[in-house]
């Protein structure tokens, strides 16, 4: 057998492939002539960069799994390896605990500003009023999207005592997240209009792209937050910069970008914006869960075992 891996994958991933068969492992593989390394391969193994076209599944007449180290599928071509009998499993659910801190962490950034009045005391400052700022306690956090990670969101907030609203459309009124956890779902309007922060957890496609815009983004409050983790196409990069630039709303952690890396950006230049490159998922436990999780996956479907992480 042979395995493609052409991105990070943590050690212990490669360890479990490589008891099956030859793997050949280039981090930046994705940059380089892919298609030719795929026309002998059995299994081929991503990440966000690589994009699995039609044209690259085609290329490998042998291919028998494609496996994705994470959760988002819009770099790979779904119907064509559909029709190429070619199974997709992912990380399901690896990450979504690390997803769900981070968000919690970009909140109690806006909420305390723990690194700006640390600046602000080793430069010689005491202002202790201009860093009164305030507790997530009976605050709204806002989900556009309340699968896994918005749940595991929902039971954290539970605990700070935050009142928690959803719009899933694909969500059930008996879900986990809504009987347990607190999440009252209603409608996109609702929930961008009374949360205090708005959290996305959304797929890029057809209908969430530039889900975001000045539109939806003007029901939001002076005072709220944009937090998106989801992808970099759901939010509209030019409309939110104009809507944080004339204070419309009180800033956003973006930890996606609609081009990865950015080559340059009008958001570079805000003080109410947190950039971060993608590290939402990318935690040194969650990274383990994926990588073994994925390979104990690919192998499965290699020796013609079931496996209950395959794109449906």
């Amino acid at each position: 057998m042979k395995i493609v891996v052409s991105e990070l994958i943590w050690e212990e991933g490669l360890q479990i492939l490589s008891e099956l068969g030859n793997v050949v492992y280039d981090a930046n593989l994705w940059k380089q002539d892919l298609a030719r390394e795929l026309v002998d391969a059995d299994a081929l193994v991503v990440r966000n960069q690589t994009r699995v076209t039609r044209e690259l599944i085609q290329a490998a007449p042998r291919l028998k799994v494609i496996g994705r180290l994470g959760v988002g599928l819009d770099n790979i071509d779904l119907a064509a390896a559909r029709e190429a009998g070619i199974p997709v499993v992912y990380a399901r659910n690896a990450n979504a605990i690390s997803v769900a801190e981070y968000v919690f962490a970009a909140m109690l950034t806006f909420a305390r500003r723990l690194e700006e009045a640390t600046a602000h005391v080793k430069g010689g400052g005491w202002n202790r009023r201009l860093y009164t700022r305030m507790e997530l306690y009976g605050k709204t956090l806002g989900l556009i999207g309340t699968g896994e990670i918005g749940t595991r969101l929902a039971y954290r907030a539970q605990a700070f005592g935050m009142k928690i609203l959803g719009y899933d459309p694909f969500v059930p009124p008996y879900e986990v997240a809504c009987t347990e956890f607190g999440v009252q779902l209603t409608d996109l309007k609702t929930v961008l209009s009374q949360a205090d922060f708005v959290s996305l957890h959304v797929p890029l496609n057809n209908a969430t792209r530039n889900l975001i815009n000045r539109e939806t983004l003007s029901l939001m409050k002076p005072s709220a937050y944009l937090i998106n983790t989801a992808r970099g196409g759901v939010v509209n990069e030019e409309d939110l910069y104009n809507v944080l630039r004339e204070g419309k709303i009180g800033g956003a952690a973006l930890d996606v970008l609609a081009q990865e890396p950015p080559q340059d950006s009008p958001l570079f230049k805000l003080d109410n914006v947190i950039l971060t490159p993608h590290i939402a998922g990318l935690t040194e436990e969650a990274q383990v869960k994926t990588s073994v999780l994925v390979a104990q996956e690919v192998v499965k479907i290699l020796r013609g075992e079931p496996s209950s992480c395959v794109v449906r």
